[in-house]
């Protein structure tokens, strides 16, 4: 490929890639997501590239690998294009099959496709899958759509479209109001709107001249696995969202951080960056802009306290990762004590779109306080676990039941957690609930990253509250005393309530000691601990009672 010299290259480059796409008949895509890869996706592709050889269907079809298309209960799936033909579970025998029915002899092979368990039917289009007829995606574009390893793909979507558009028409101040006016916010859990940050950060006056844009990555969140999913499957998004934003505050410099525990994400985030190197893309004088901005991604240890903006600064720089007070706060002295802006993964994916179609477009999704879309990750005891993005304002149950296909084996809904670690238990009075920032907010859950774990009518509260508190207490880095010891009286309270030993005052001592610590921690994750706690308590607590006065768990 040509480097990117100029805006007209992009149209070029673009043009040429459709052309080649064109020239197929039909393209079989394959998810290659973290997911599909653990039940052995890379068989599948082998066999279908086989396949495809041996019935001399070279020039007709293209085999390409994906980034993560949802569905990671059904793995490994493929999608064959045009006809938008899903198939699930596939083994390579399946994948021979479909080469010698579907491709060659143009006969859908239905027994493959997915099977709606509900209306006990196979569906074979995607477009008419519950799962995927209730999503809009705009953070997720291009995953599952695109091969994720191809700069010439990304480009033919419209990538790096965004950029241009900013260096040769829009200001720096420009781009700030634009996502001033989107409302999008940060989705890495707090909400703080990304259009406010971005002006703090051009405001912010630097001593020695240098600012820094930073893309946490750290997913540290059990049952979470948004922004791995989009590192796989759209790496490139998350290098033109961090341009547009170091555009916008004026940085030259950025860092990605990711946790050492995403190898896959690691390495093809590295070759994206390495592509944009070479294309000119990243470097100096982007575009013959006289913007100059360049990428290093940092690879954290897997500390869950890392995932706090201070905590994660104080990694990248080759210290122990621990929060610092604020302030000062990273927009006026971050990294290397200079001006610091940090968004999280999914917040970054949704820049480029923003600034390509309008602030207008962008609040055409959500609800008029949280406008847009929101990635989550449905994980536990859910039909349909995987990647989904719904807009802000979705009812809660809709994503259970219409896109996550309800519970498994039948079994009666009890809870969800909201938020992770930090969050909080609703439950099935909770169901009309439309998930957003205020509407969780206001039951005493949250947002956070996104991850949502489903519970059936067989989980233990208690225990679920003990495991959370568990992994807090672990992940706590101790430098301040309410998180190092408080979480870990809890726990042992937790503990002795799991086993039957629980006393009538435990009640009153796990709510005493979580208003402490909430207001006593140093960072957002001490503040946050006590959540899951506090939120089964106050829908649970007779299951508490239960433990400590008769003895008994009726899960």
């Amino acid at each position: 490929m040509d480097a990117v010299k100029k805006r007209d290259d992009l149209l070029s480059i673009k043009e040429e890639y459709l052309r080649r796409q064109k020239s197929y008949r039909r393209q079989v895509l394959v998810c290659g997501g973290a997911g599909c890869i653990s039940s052995n996706c890379g068989e599948v592709r082998d066999a279908l590239i086989k396949s495809v050889s041996t019935y001399k269907l070279d020039d007709e079809v293209k085999v390409m690998v994906t980034g993560c298309m949802g569905t990671c209960a059904m793995g490994p799936v493929i999608l064959v294009e045009p006809e938008g033909i899903f198939y699930t579970k596939m083994n390579p025998e399946k994948a021979e099959d479909v080469v010698a029915r579907h491709l060659l002899k143009d006969e859908v092979c239905e027994e493959y496709t997915y099977f709606d368990e509900d209306e006990g039917v196979h569906v074979p289009r995607m477009e008419d899958i519950p799962f995927f007829k209730g999503q809009v995606r705009v953070a997720l574009r291009n995953c599952g759509h695109m091969e994720y390893a191809s700069l010439e793909a990304y480009i033919s979507r419209d990538g790096y479209g965004a950029l241009a558009r900013a260096l040769s028409e829009m200001t720096p101040a420009q781009v700030v109001e634009e996502m001033k006016a989107a409302g999008l916010r940060g989705r890495g859990g707090a909400g703080f709107p990304t259009g406010v940050k971005w002006e703090a950060g051009m405001k912010a006056v630097s001593e020695d001249g240098r600012k820094f844009m930073v893309c946490n990555a750290d997913e540290g969140d059990p049952g979470a696995f948004m922004d791995r999913s989009i590192l796989e499957g759209d790496p490139h998004s998350i290098i033109e969202g961090m341009m547009l934003g170091g555009y916008a505050i004026g940085a030259s410099k950025g860092y990605v951080y990711v946790r050492a525990e995403y190898p896959i994400a690691v390495e093809r985030l590295g070759n994206a960056i390495d592509q944009a190197r070479k294309a000119g893309i990243l470097g100096e004088n982007v575009m013959g802009s006289g913007f100059s901005f360049d990428l290093e991604i940092r690879i954290g240890a897997g500390a869950f306290v890392c995932g706090e903006e201070t905590s994660l600064l104080a990694s990248i720089e080759g210290k122990r990762g621990e929060p610092r007070q604020k302030p000062p706060f990273p927009f006026e002295k971050g990294l290397f004590e200079s001006p610091t802006i940090i968004n999280n993964v999914e917040t970054l994916a949704n820049a480029a779109p923003i600034i390509l179609n309008g602030s207008q477009w962008y609040r055409g999704f959500g609800t008029e306080k949280s406008a847009g879309t929101k990635v989550f990750a449905l994980a536990g005891d859910i039909v349909n676990a995987g990647i989904i993005e719904v807009p802000m304002g979705t009812i809660l149950g809709d994503i259970i039941y219409k896109i996550g296909g309800g519970i498994i084996g039948g079994k009666k809904f009890k809870a969800i957690q909201s938020g992770g670690p930090s969050g909080g238990c609703l439950t099935k009075t909770h169901l009309n609930t439309p998930v957003d920032y205020e509407s969780l907010s206001s039951l005493g859950a949250i947002m956070g990253s996104g991850g949502l774990i489903v519970m059936n009518e067989d989980t233990c509260m208690v225990d679920t509250a003990r495991y959370f508190m568990d992994f807090i207490c672990d992940e706590s880095c101790g430098k301040c005393l309410p998180c190092r010891n408080g979480t870990r009286r809890m726990l042992e309270i937790l503990e002795r309530i799991t086993e039957g030993k629980g006393q009538p005052e435990d009640l009153e001592l796990l709510e005493e000691l979580a208003g402490t610590i909430q207001q006593t921690a140093m960072c957002g994750l001490g503040q946050t601990a006590p959540n899951p706690v506090l939120s089964t308590l106050k829908y649970f607590r007779s299951e508490y009672e239960a433990h400590i006065y008769e003895k008994h768990c009726s899960a």
